[in-house]
């Protein structure tokens, strides 16, 4: 059967599922953003990437959306007139590229990937008083972001979501459409390794069994937590003064808005730096994957802090490579970590909480080796991508399929 997947950043999350449905005899094409570099795992091919709209206020968001969509949908009545027509589509509802599929294809059987649903309170928006704004326009903006996502699980057939929290963020009847089935985590590849070790950008090595306090977001910056975390820093490296400090990510804007100037990384590194021991404090940007997984061998304490957003699938790879992660108490991230079972939770904007909780984590590292193998069990039974993950992922698109047969 032809399945077709859209993602402007292809493969995104569909990087094993798009091979995994090919290897099975299926014809599997890929529909991505003409821009996108990323490597091609399945045959691909492009639509024009798109240009800024003419449009402002609460209707940007939706006109971008909107030339995305139209943009897919031209390079699919493109397809169709060259004699392709696919039985199934899986799309990412997040950019707008499924709007108009129906308008070429109406008859195929459409898959959405339902990875968050936004919200004017509750969830990430309004969540950090200290950054978000909460007035009517803030509100407003927020809403105008869910006309495009509410689209494109109403047109589907069936939705898939990466975790029961964000999952929850849709409201019923929609909700009932979705399947939750996460992504997948490679627990042979992230598997904990005593002989591990990280380089450092001065040169310096850390091997497991190091005092080292890890820290990883794609971007350094409020949403992932980046200020609760420098800001408990000072008290951890006072207390422990053999701790090196290992963050990793980018200075970009990330997911929220950007400050008013510099980067995030900066102006929360000023905020402390005159009570930081800096020659123990490592930056080291993005790092590739391979060296991202050695720093979760080698870490003693992982730190990973998340606004009620979509779940990094750092923190899952973490627990696969037996870190003890110390996590924020918000929604996604206690939906992988149990406070004392598998991990640590501190309530997110409890600073002194996380300075506590990461010096004591630090300091006895038998004692925590328990919630450590437990993580690692976790890993396995719920998140492994060959045993667990991927089979009920490709399930769910075959399913699909002997829909559209019956069909």
């Amino acid at each position: 059967m032809r399945i077709l997947f859209i993602h402007q950043n292809f493969p995104g999350q569909f990087l094993h599922l798009a091979p995994a449905l090919g290897a099975r005899g299926h014809d599997v094409l890929a529909l991505t953003d003409a821009g996108n570099a990323r490597p091609r795992v399945v045959r691909t091919v492009c639509y024009p990437a798109p240009d800024a709209p003419d449009a402002a206020g609460p209707a940007r968001s939706y006109a971008r959306m909107c030339d995305r969509g139209q943009r897919v949908a031209r390079a699919c009545a493109a397809l169709d007139a060259q004699g392709y027509r696919p039985d199934v589509i899986f799309a990412h509802g997040g950019w707008g590229e499924p709007l108009f599929l129906r308008d070429v294809w109406p008859d195929a059987r459409i898959l959405t990937y339902a990875e968050f649903l936004y919200r004017s309170t509750g969830l990430d928006a309004g969540f950090d008083a200290e950054f978000q704004g909460a007035d009517l326009c803030a509100r407003m903006a927020t809403t105008a972001r869910r006309a495009h996502l509410l689209m494109a699980l109403a047109d589907a057939d069936a939705g898939l979501a990466p975790t029961l929290f964000q999952a929850s963020t849709f409201p019923e009847p929609l909700r009932s459409k979705i399947t939750v089935i996460h992504d997948g985590v490679d627990t042979a590849r992230l598997c904990p390794d005593p002989s591990a070790r990280f380089d450092l950008p001065d040169g310096r090595v850390l091997r497991a069994g190091d005092e080292v306090l890890s820290f990883v977001a794609r971007n350094l910056e409020p949403y992932r937590g980046y200020h609760v975390f420098m800001r408990a820093l000072p008290a951890v490296m006072a207390a422990r003064p053999a701790a090196r400090v290992v963050i990793v990510g980018a200075d970009g804007r990330g997911y929220g808005a950007a400050p008013a100037s510099g980067t995030w990384k900066d102006r929360f590194l000023d905020e402390v730096a005159g009570r930081l021991d800096l020659s123990r404090v490592h930056f080291t940007g993005r790092v590739p994957h391979a060296r991202f997984a050695a720093l979760m061998q080698v870490t003693r304490v992982h730190a990973y802090l998340s606004y009620p957003f979509v779940l990094s699938w750092s923190l899952i790879e973490a627990m696969s490579a037996g870190a003890l992660v110390v996590g924020s108490d918000t929604p996604p991230v206690a939906e992988a970590i149990r406070d004392g079972v598998n991990g640590r939770l501190v309530p997110f904007f409890d600073v002194p909480g996380w300075s506590r909780v990461l010096t004591d984590a630090l300091a006895d590292p038998v004692a925590q080796m328990p919630l450590r193998l437990a993580a690692r069990e976790t890993a396995l039974a719920r998140y492994d991508l060959r045993t667990v993950c991927l089979p009920r992922l490709v399930a769910f698109v075959e399913n699909a399929i002997r829909q559209a047969r019956a069909g």
